[in-house]
């Protein structure tokens, strides 16, 4: 896979720029899009509205009971994330470490090991189809969810759609989600409707969208007596989610918008302001970047630096 650096234009503003490709060794040649920096200045003007409480957890729910801490990536590429680490059992051993970091930090959450993985990956070539996507293929998602059992770890599937829709991608995924330790993810940055090319522009979903996931994973939940799933829906813009006010609420379905945007502390306080707390839905989330957090030389935030946040992040994403 290729993949465009992203860099750092000045000390306070981030902007997406395609400076190279670089071929990953990982898996077969195919191009990855950059991810796109959010991008403003300091501003502490911004007020958030009130979270909403959310309706009482069905028997079974993760949330609020216990945080989810998850490593995100996919195994064919460093590039996309922790996932990619190798051998498998130093990443595992990673994730643990950062599961009793959390454990630590705040003692009366207890703490919930997941495995995100990217099955449906955006790609900057259209494919033979046209859709500006590449599905893992039923095995990787298997090898992936031998991972998380090892651990005890939930599995996430994230969706990039690229021209591809949810209608298209969600079916083939329904056999996994039927299993009572698989969530499902979507990531708006990378869903670029009939036209465009992931990594050009950032992407959007609508309320429809998820609403769609939603009745899906709620179906899934009554018709084959699960327990609640989780949906996390990625976000580090203002439009990347439209309608956010119209997105059902369900209790069957705990939905998570994640900060999914990277940079400085204060860039990733500031965003997580801006763009999750002042669009209150149901639970949040956090995502903390291993790399591009700590390229301007800043730590990676902390677990008490999150949990300084309001609403306090329920869902801790690894990249």
């Amino acid at each position: 896979m290729t993949r465009c650096r992203v860099v750092l234009a000045t000390a306070f503003l981030f902007v997406a720029a395609a400076a190279s490709a670089q071929q990953d060794t990982a898996g077969p040649e195919k191009k990855r899009p950059a991810r796109v920096a959010h991008t403003h200045t300091r501003d502490s003007h911004d007020s958030a509205p009130p979270w909403p409480t959310p309706p009482i957890p069905l028997p079974g729910s993760v949330l609020p009971t216990q945080r989810i801490v998850a490593f995100y990536g996919n195994p064919l590429s460093r590039r996309m994330g922790i996932l990619a680490e190798k051998p498998v059992d130093s990443m595992l051993a990673r994730l643990d470490r950062e599961v009793a970091a959390w454990s630590a930090a705040d003692p009366t959450t207890p703490v919930q090991p997941a495995l995100h993985l990217i099955a449906v990956v955006a790609q900057g070539n259209p494919g033979k189809d046209g859709m500006y996507r590449q599905r893992a293929d039923s095995g990787l998602i298997e090898r992936v969810y031998g991972w998380a059992r090892s651990r005890n770890a939930l599995l996430f599937l994230d969706i990039q759609l690229g021209r591809s829709t949810l209608a298209a991608e969600l079916p083939r995924l329904i056999p996994f989600l039927r299993r009572p330790d698989v969530h499902l993810g979507l990531d708006p940055e990378f869903a670029m409707g009939s036209s465009g090319i992931p990594g050009t522009r950032i992407g959007t979903l609508d309320a429809s969208d998820v609403n769609a996931a939603v009745e899906l994973l709620a179906n899934l939940v009554t018709t084959d007596s699960l327990p609640p799933k989780v949906l996390v829906v990625h976000r580090f813009t203002r439009d990347m989610l439209t309608h956010y006010d119209r997105i059902r609420i369900d209790p069957r379905v705990q939905v998570v918008v994640n900060m999914d945007g990277w940079g400085p502390p204060w860039m990733k306080r500031e965003s997580y302001r801006r763009y999750v707390a002042r669009y209150p839905v149901e639970y949040t989330g956090f995502k903390l970047f291993y790399r591009n957090d700590t390229r301007g030389g800043e730590p990676l935030m902390r677990p008490t630096d999150v949990l300084a946040l309001t609403p306090r992040p329920f869902y801790i994403q690894y990249q």
